[in-house]
């Protein structure tokens, strides 16, 4: 069928500002960054190589955004519209904040920092703050049934869970310690928590929770509390480590990898408490 595109009104609502606005200091972030130098230190790599990965993979998202809602196309793709836009504005906020708050570490790491670099932060800065308005306006926009589960408080918990696995598998990168085994299991707690999560919200993305063979809200309940158990263990792992001699790692990794642990266990346990109350309501 021919492509229709829409009225030239549909860029200037809101929702459409707000994305052109992550667009542009996106694009203008990673062009920024892109030439920095981390060959100081070798985590310092790994943090830029997360900062680059995170503004050029939501620039992308976000013009694909944009482009299909001009063209009406989004009625075709077999997914979940409202889905789609509310996960990408959220998971977009929390990674490009992160990115705005480890780029900053490694100017740190610098004798100087370069205008053009200090620029990136602040562009960093203001792409996290559209994803922001992006979401506040998905969440406002109508009633519950219109924005879609992944803008509900439980989707938003599970996108902040996904958040928190990815972060936490790519501080777990540069570490190199005695401790191989702690660094094994927490690894692999982390891995199974993201494909847990992730495939939680990509069967919500495509629309595909009522052909699931299971009763669906009981294998979300089963999802969290695997969660819950996963991240107990992880967080106590991160907590010794911490109390152990550091040796080959910087403490700030460490430190941010238990932070990140701790936050995505209590994500797990207010998303473990929403799902059993569901089930009771229903029962």
């Amino acid at each position: 069928m021919p492509v229709t595109f829409g009225e030239l009104s549909t860029l200037t609502t809101p929702l459409s500002v707000t994305r052109f606005w992550a667009l542009f200091f996106g694009c203008l972030t990673f062009s920024l960054a892109a030439v920095v130098d981390t060959s100081s230190k070798e985590y310092f790599n790994t943090l830029h190589t997360f900062c680059m990965a995170t503004w050029c993979f939501f620039f992308i998202l976000t013009f694909f955004i944009v482009a299909v809602n001009f063209i009406q196309f989004h009625s075709l793709l077999p997914l979940s519209w409202k889905n789609l836009t509310a996960t990408v504005a959220a998971l977009g906020m929390l990674m490009t904040m992160t990115a705005t708050l480890a780029f900053p570490w490694i100017l740190v790491g610098q004798s100087k920092a370069k205008p053009r670099e200090v620029a990136a932060s602040v562009g960093s800065f203001l792409t996290s703050l559209a994803y922001i308005v992006e979401l506040q306006l998905i969440r406002t926009q109508g009633s519950q049934q219109q924005r879609g589960y992944m803008a509900s408080v439980p989707g938003l918990l599970k996108v902040l869970q996904v958040f928190g696995s990815c972060v936490a598998l790519v501080l777990i990168v540069p570490q190199k310690t005695e401790e191989d085994w702690r660094i094994s299991i927490s690894a692999t707690v982390y891995s199974l928590s993201l494909a847990a999560s992730l495939g939680t919200v990509l069967v919500m993305v495509g629309d595909c929770a009522g052909r699931c063979p299971v009763p669906f809200d009981r294998l979300l309940a089963g999802f969290s509390t695997l969660g819950v158990l996963l991240y107990m263990m992880a967080t106590v792992i991160c907590i010794t480590r911490v109390l152990s001699p550091i040796h080959d790692i910087e403490s700030f990794v460490l430190m941010s990898e238990t932070v990140i642990a701790s936050i995505t266990l209590l994500a797990y346990t207010v998303d473990l408490a929403f799902s059993v109350k569901l089930l009771c309501d229903r029962n």
